[in-house]
């Protein structure tokens, strides 16, 4: 046997055994599921759900965390007043409320939901105020016509 064959075999055997080592690792990187970092649950989502479902806790936990991640969504804010409305969290509603009017003056849900929450904290001057906010954007939608029935069964002072 001539001496460079026996080289070349003594450097084929482990040169070989690398090529199939790594040809075993690329198939099993391309076939391992590969975790999404960006992947979360949708908090507004999960948030309309326990909305759905009346528990209100979990919806305002959900809104806050939408909120939080976006803090430009009126709509979360209003959803996160609304949900804390409905937990007696007044305080923490009207700030939620009035964060969404600050990023959207004209959004008809917040002025409805922070009018019925004035309704229920007894602030009935206030409700008004977002009724006539409400009337001078649309007279005729829902959310118009929800803060009036509240307004309609809510006592009025000195009567």
């Amino acid at each position: 046997m001539n001496p460079s064959s026996t080289l070349r075999r003594l450097f084929a055997v482990p040169v070989l055994g690398l090529a199939l080592a790594l040809a075993q690792g690329v198939h099993a990187a391309d076939t391992s599921p590969v975790a999404v970092p960006s992947a979360q649950p949708d908090d507004f989502a999960a948030g309309k759900k326990a909305v759905e479902a009346k528990n209100w806790k979990a919806a305002s936990d959900s809104f806050a965390r939408a909120a939080a991640r976006d803090p430009r969504n009126a709509d979360a804010f209003n959803m996160l007043g609304y949900s804390l409305r409905w937990q007696n969290r007044y305080d923490e509603a009207f700030a939620a409320y009035d964060k969404a009017l600050a990023l959207d003056p004209n959004h008809k849900g917040a002025l409805s939901y922070s009018g019925i929450g004035y309704v229920k904290a007894g602030r009935r001057a206030e409700a008004e105020a977002r009724l006539a906010r409400l009337q001078a954007l649309c007279a005729n939608c829902a959310e118009t016509a929800e803060l009036q029935k509240a307004l309609a069964g809510a006592p009025v002072a000195g009567k």
